[in-house]
Order: C-alpha cells, then structure tokens, then sequence
C-alpha cells in the first residue's frame, strides 16, 4: 500500500498557516484590510512544527500541525482546471483551518497564484449558491466566521467549486476545484481537533 503523494501546495500552505491565522484574525478583529509588512516577518519567524497527513480522499487531503505548541488542523486542494489569459502564475490553493486553541474554525483562505487586483473580491460559486470574499495580495478571505460556516455547509453539499478573481494587471482567472473527498477530510480535521 502506497503512502499518498504530498500535494506540492503542501510547502507553501505550511509557510503560511500561522501568517494566515494572523492575517485573518486582525481583519476581521478591525473591519478593514490595512496589513503591515511585519506580519508576514512574524509568519516566517513562527514557531511551527512539521506537518502530519491525517488522510487522503478524493482531491482534499488533511493535516496537522502545531503552532507555538498549540494544535492546528486543515485541509486542502487544488483546483482541477484552470483558465485565464496568464503567461505566469503561482501555486493555487483552497484551505480549511480550525485552531481549537482560538476557538477558531472553517477558516478559508484562498491563495490566487498572483496579486489579486486592489480592493477587488473573489466569487465562490457552489451550485446555486454565491459567495464573496475579500483580498489581500495573494490571499482571499470571508469577511466574519458566519460566511466562513456557510461556505463549509455548501462545500459539504456540493459537487464542485467555482472561483472567479482578478489579477492586478487585470486578469481574470476561473479556477474549478472539485469537492469529492471534502466531507471526509473535513470530518477528518474535526475529529482531529476535537472541534
């Protein structure tokens, strides 16, 4: 039996989770998105242990980590498909965070590949269903934990994920993840973190 291949968003994922965390929390915290250049320093100087793959199904695999001591858990994919007029462009990549230490959970954060266009938003499109998020660079974000819930009841509902952004040179991407596998990773994390 084959160990599952380490999606290669893993590395990059693992560099930010505690950036992320900082990131997510001060907007949220404040209404607004002013950032200063010392938190992604902080990120890259914080204590976090490696990762360890929990499991694998369908496109999603879950992990966890610790930060500073404190357990962290999350999921991830990349997307099936994507298209846009681009020559060059990033890692892309969908996480799911709990930290149970924060009594956070379903914390998404979306990784574009390329600096979103300032003060644009990023459409979530999951059967019917319609969601915005707010960027910042290369991140994307809901803006409270209520939209946060929401998006995970939808991913747990759907089929597959559509994402629409635009890039600051003015590119638009349409980037299609698939959500087979998503409810077991997430059932996975939550067990894990006991959330």
């Amino acid at each position: 039996m084959h160990a599952p291949m380490l999606k290669t968003w893993q590395g990059t994922a693992q560099q930010s989770i505690y950036g992320l965390m900082t990131i997510h929390q001060k907007t949220h915290r404040s209404g607004c998105t002013i950032l200063l250049a010392s938190l992604l320093i902080a990120a890259a100087a914080a204590e976090t242990s490696a990762k360890a793959l929990i499991t694998s199904n369908g496109d999603w695999e879950a992990y966890t980590t610790f930060e500073n001591k404190r357990l962290v858990c999350y999921m991830g994919a990349e997307p099936q498909k994507t298209q846009g007029k681009y020559t060059k462009r990033g890692q892309t990549f969908l996480l799911i965070t709990h930290r149970p230490s924060e009594k956070s959970k379903n914390v998404i954060s979306l990784r574009a590949g390329y600096t979103y266009k300032k003060s644009s938003e990023v459409k979530m499109i999951i059967g019917k269903e319609r969601f915005e998020l707010f960027t910042n660079g290369q991140w994307a974000f809901a803006a409270d934990a209520g939209t946060d819930n929401k998006l995970v009841k939808s991913m747990i509902r759907g089929a597959e994920l559509i994402v629409r952004g635009v890039s600051s040179r003015g590119t638009r991407t349409t980037d299609t993840y698939s959500l087979k596998g998503f409810t077991a990773a997430y059932k996975a994390i939550g067990k894990a973190c006991k959330i």
